[in-house]
């Protein structure tokens, strides 16, 4: 746990709200910071020196698909995961738990771990914490997370209940595969929508005494004030003098909410999916670069923002770009929604520690 500190570097006085710096092996964080997601060793359409100019710090990449494809000892003997896919900074790598669990029709579930069959040759696949920690320990990522049981929504109390047991009994096995000390182990506090299963599944993981802490089970259906509730229920019981990582949220009312509970950490495949789709991100709006009014339009899609695409191109070219679907579009519009939600992060920093976050907060107005 040496390599890995956070610092409190300030808060706001009418809200949980901080502004922190997280130390890894490859980097420091200032938070709150936003993830993009590189699932399979790539941010999508986007090569690592366009992702750097983002402003993007750590990124997430997730172990049930690199087991699969190419799988961890390939990564290994390429050197790990950092020099595989050519970035340099922190990476975190999800314990593949999710994915796991969202293949509902052909997995099965007991307290050893999870079986399946995998989706790309058939093969059967037992899914065990410690064979998570194990391919996170080959990838070589600077945080790893714990292997842990997310349940659906909804879902009964009772089944709720089962996997915060199993989510704790996870870790403890968790962390005794854990091998690396150049790794932090995040732990994830689960729950459901039950605020007592939140309390008592936080209090249970931070006896562990873990570099950082996650909560999970969230964005898996909810209504957004349900996952605000959550949230705010929640975060309290993690331990302030470590990372909170808030998993798979990533619209700007989410983080905004998160921040004010405590959270520093975020990831969502938002900004690389929706520009796929042409969907812009911008000034707290979203909206689609296809549409006509676009068609003929010079202005860029923000004359303030000071990413690569809008710097350079105009709404007219993205326009026509998407509508003819050329990849250069995908990564155009990549390149300004990661960007966009990096500044938006960065600006909550910034309103941390100028004392006014508070103030009904839009970094736009």
């Amino acid at each position: 746990m040496a390599a890995f500190t956070f610092t409190c570097e300030g808060t706001c006085p009418h809200t949980q709200a901080r502004a922190g710096y997280f130390t890894t092996p490859h980097g420091g964080i200032p938070t709150p910071c936003f993830m993009p997601v590189g699932t399979l060793a790539n941010v999508k359409t986007l090569t690592p020196a366009q992702l750097k100019d983002t402003g993007a710090h750590i990124i997430l990449s997730n172990t049930y698909h690199l087991h699969l494809q190419p799988g961890e000892s390939i990564i290994q003997e390429a050197g790990g995961l950092h020099r595989f896919m050519g970035w340099s900074g922190p990476i975190l790598t999800d314990s593949g738990g999710f994915q796991v669990f969202s293949l509902s029709d052909i997995r099965q579930i007991d307290d050893q771990g999870v079986t399946f069959r995998s989706p790309h040759d058939g093969r059967t696949i037992h899914f065990t914490p410690e064979l998570s920690i194990q391919i996170q320990n080959a990838l070589g990522a600077d945080v790893i997370m714990a292997f842990d049981e997310c349940p659906p929504y909804p879902a009964s109390a009772e089944a709720v209940e089962e996997a915060v047991s199993r989510t704790s009994q996870w870790l403890k096995r968790c962390v005794e595969a854990h091998h690396r000390p150049d790794q932090a182990l995040f732990g994830i506090a689960q729950g459901g929508v039950y605020p007592e299963l939140r309390r008592r599944s936080a209090e249970a993981i931070r006896q562990f005494d873990l570099p950082g802490y996650a909560i999970g089970g969230v964005s898996v259906g909810e209504p957004t004030d349900l996952i605000q509730s959550i949230v705010r229920q929640t975060a309290p019981y993690l331990p302030a003098d470590r990372p909170r990582y808030l998993m798979g949220v990533g619209t700007y009312e989410e983080m905004r909410a998160a921040v004010a509970a405590g959270v520093d950490l975020f990831d969502c495949v938002i900004p690389t999916r929706y520009a796929r789709h042409g969907t812009v991100i911008s000034r707290g709006r979203r909206w689609n670069i296809k549409n006509a009014e676009h068609r003929r339009s010079l202005e860029p899609i923000d004359p303030e923002c000071t990413c690569y695409t809008c710097r350079n191109f105009s709404r007219a070219y993205l326009c026509h770009l998407i509508r003819a679907q050329e990849i250069l579009g995908y990564t155009l519009l990549s390149i300004h929604n990661v960007s966009e939600l990096m500044t938006y992060t960065r600006k909550m920093r910034a309103a941390i520690l100028e004392g006014h976050f508070h103030e009904h907060w839009d970094p736009w107005r």
